[in-house]
């Protein structure tokens, strides 16, 4: 029994496997688990390699302004002044919309105009650098740090919620200006604050740069603000209507359009500091305040005082705190970690941990395993296309480059950092199903499969290994009859043992 429930803390709570093997986790499964919440700054990602968010901002926008001033010159020497080519409009800065309902979250999807954020599209000068290059590298350097990270850790627990978290309040590098700093958004917003509050949490990743220019925030601009007044700019509602549909309350949680909109009245001003713009710091936050709505709007039945900054900080500290809040976050941690159709006592057991703690990650995290009812389903969740590499390295030793990992996780249809919406990845049990999804898998195997056949390894021996007395007679007979060694890893990486957690 105690193998078995070894098996739950490394597959269900970890990445699929773990440094100390089953027999160490089997002496206290629950144990280790709570052990890999000890020391937060595990979760951290410290690298001399990696170039912080705010800089890379810089770097881009220092490039594409460069680009421009050449291009203008280019444009003085010969080309007509009203000759624009592909490219020029991306050069202006977007008029910001009202935005509403499923319209606007579908606006948002793909690249998308960010305020004097965008690369041109023409190719750069001869021996000028491109923002897309500059990202490109950062991205790459991140991902790198993530994969490099996971490999390692002795708290898988802990890069699990990491992922949870991430995901949860998601940004999307599709988004051109957000590419370079996806990963230090993870890494600045996310994991500092994943074993502490809750209310924490949601305000750094309202003000992350990454978020503010994913949802577009930093072009809502109030209607009676100084700036709205003299250019006829509009409010954008993108982040106010993703905070509480999918960051708070839920989308059941009672709030009303209403409270939508007065939510971006009160986010108004939230922006981006930019080269070009003075009193700022480019690439961090910046409360622009002549974008700023002024007045006294109720959201949830309190008025806020819109004068600065502090009127949405005080109102995100409330959704932080409110009931609805606890219940979909409660419901929705049970979701990723345990079953699709989660037990009532223990959505409830970390809704009262949450509302208790005042929020409490840590104290939510702990509940989780501590709770009998966490630990008694079957495996029936598949693992995501992510999760499912970093378990193929991890499992059986092999050495995945971030490169690869990357062009797979794509082909598996998970590019890092690029959920298809704000809603995140999916977290349903068929999520990861469709035919070709299962193909692309099976390819993944068979190139897996060849890799580690060449360490010699058997993969009888790997089964029992991994998996004791929990590998089904099915599965055991399956490996068994493999013609080759090949074909034997192949059918173990497909098992439902493998696949399902």
């Amino acid at each position: 029994m105690s193998q078995s429930l070894a098996i739950v803390a490394a597959r269900r709570f970890g990445l699929g496997w773990s440094r100390e093997g089953l027999a160490q986790i089997a002496g206290d499964p629950r144990g280790w688990l709570l052990a890999g919440l000890a020391d937060p700054r595990a979760a951290l990602i410290e690298s001399s390699t990696l170039v912080p968010g705010h800089v890379v901002f810089h770097d881009a926008q220092l490039a594409f302004r460069e680009i421009k001033r050449m291009r203008a010159l280019t444009d003085a020497a010969g080309r007509p002044a009203n000759a624009m080519q592909d490219g020029d409009m991306m050069l202006a800065e977007p008029q910001a919309q009202a935005s509403g309902g499923d319209g606007a979250r579908g606006e948002i999807r793909g690249q998308g105009a960010s305020e004097g954020m965008d690369e041109p599209a023409e190719p750069a000068q001869a021996g000028l650098v491109k923002p897309a290059d500059i990202r490109k590298r950062a991205f790459r350097a991140e991902a790198a740090a993530r994969i490099a990270h996971a490999g390692p850790t002795r708290a898988p627990f802990l890069e699990r919620l990491v992922m949870f978290w991430s995901n949860h309040f998601c940004v999307s590098a599709a988004k051109g200006p957000v590419r370079g700093i996806a990963g230090a958004y993870e890494r600045e917003a996310i994991r500092p604050h994943v074993l502490g509050r809750f209310s924490d949490m949601l305000l750094a990743v309202a003000q992350h740069p990454a978020m503010l220019i994913y949802l577009d925030n930093q072009v809502s601009t109030g209607p009676n603000s100084p700036v709205g007044r003299r250019r006829e700019r509009g409010l954008n509602e993108n982040l106010a209507r993703e905070i509480l549909e999918l960051h708070t309350l839920g989308v059941d949680g009672g709030y009303s359009q209403g409270d939508v909109t007065n939510l971006a009245r009160l986010l108004t001003g939230w922006s981006v500091g930019r080269a070009d713009r003075p009193n700022t710091v480019p690439g961090r936050f910046h409360f622009a305040r002549a974008r700023h709505e002024p007045g006294r709007f109720p959201v949830l039945g309190k008025t806020y005082r819109n004068g600065d900054v502090g009127a949405g900080e005080a109102c995100l500290a409330d959704l932080a705190r409110h009931p609805a809040t606890a219940r979909h976050i409660a419901r929705k941690l049970a979701i990723h970690f345990v079953s699709d159709s989660p037990p009532p006592d223990l959505v409830a057991k970390l809704a009262w941990t949450f509302r208790e703690t005042d929020g409490d990650l840590a104290a939510m995290a702990r509940t989780l395993v501590e709770t009998d009812a966490a630990w008694e389903l079957p495996a029936r969740k598949i693992l995501p296309p992510y999760d499912f590499l970093i378990g193929l390295g991890g499992a059986f030793g092999i050495d995945l480059p971030v490169k690869r990992v990357l062009r797979l996780a794509q082909a598996l249809g998970q590019p890092l950092w690029q959920p298809p919406s704000p809603k995140g990845w999916p977290d349903g049990d068929d999520a990861w199903l469709a035919p070709s999804a299962i193909r692309e898998r099976l390819r993944v195997a068979e190139l897996a499969a060849d890799a580690i056949v060449k360490t010699g390894a058997d993969p009888r021996q790997s089964a029992q290994d991994l998996f004791g007395p929990s590998l089904s007679e099915a599965t055991r007979q399956a490996i068994d009859w493999a013609e080759t060694r090949d074909q034997g890893f192949e059918l173990l990486i497909m098992s439902p043992e493998f696949q399902r957690r």
